[in-house]
């Protein structure tokens, strides 16, 4: 049985790990350079009073989680989105069930919207938040990764 909660400095580990698989794997996030477990938890523990993060576990194992945090260039009452599932694990609604808790505790904290920036490559990270209620209202062009491939964002929003 998957269970969801509030991620923990303990997390950090089995959380950067997830990611850097699917940063190794490519094509879904912008994110090209691997990071370390303290540089995860700079990211996602940084500022818990504006900030929070779930994952989804499984017998101790991470198989999914979702930040949700301020993020430059957004106005102060919304936050930014993402959401990372094991590889070979998406399709089984564990991102739904991380949206679920993320959704209600952005809302706790008095935020009005969250924001997600997709690739326009990532089919599958562009169904999952249309299928959350999101809608499309920008697009971002020639957006340049670390790596120096070049690609196109969509702008998403959900209202709380």
């Amino acid at each position: 049985m998957i269970h969801i909660r509030k991620g923990t400095r303990l997390d950090a580990t089995g959380a950067a790990r997830l990611l850097n698989e699917i940063i190794a794997q490519g094509g879904t996030t912008a994110l090209t350079d691997s990071i370390s477990d303290a540089e995860f938890w700079d990211w996602v523990g940084s500022d818990p009073d504006k900030s929070v993060w779930h994952v989804a576990e499984q017998d101790g194992a991470i198989l999914g989680f979702q930040w949700v945090g301020p993020f430059e260039g957004l106005p102060p009452d919304a936050l930014e989105i993402g959401t990372f599932v094991q590889i070979g694990q998406t399709g089984l609604g564990i991102g739904s069930k991380l949206f679920d808790a993320t959704r209600k505790a952005a809302k706790a904290m008095g935020y009005s919207w969250i924001n997600a920036d997709i690739r326009a490559d990532n089919e599958g990270g562009l169904i999952y938040y249309q299928s959350r209620g999101f809608v499309d209202y920008g697009w971002i062009e020639d957006y340049p990764l670390n790596n120096g491939y070049v690609v196109d964002k969509v702008r998403k929003r959900f209202d709380l």
